[in-house]
């Protein structure tokens, strides 16, 4: 998993699995594009994606997560649940904010 953390006024949080990177899924109307610029940041294993995520949690952040490592990560962390996930072309995602 890639981890990258855009600081602004609200942190943004981007984690997705590796094997996705520079990818670009659509279905339908929908459209989700992993950019490298985006998305790559460092390299994690699951126990500090735990982690991060939890610590991010009780910011004021929001969370961009793409593919099934990430997911299954973020519901080990507990940031999310099995309502908040969709799919594109079979790809799991979740959009987050805290």
């Amino acid at each position: 998993m890639f981890i990258k953390i855009h600081k602004s006024y609200r942190n943004a949080v981007a984690i997705c699995d590796a094997d996705l990177i520079g990818k670009k899924l659509e279905e339908g109307n929908f459209q989700l594009e992993i950019k490298e610029s985006f998305f790559k940041g460092e390299e994690l294993s699951e126990e500090k994606a735990i982690e991060i995520m939890k610590d991010f949690s009780q910011e004021d952040a929001t969370f961009n997560l793409v593919g099934k490592k990430t997911i299954n990560t973020a519901l080990k962390a507990g940031i999310i649940s099995e309502e908040g996930i969709k799919k594109i072309r079979g790809v799991p995602f979740a959009l987050i904010l805290m």
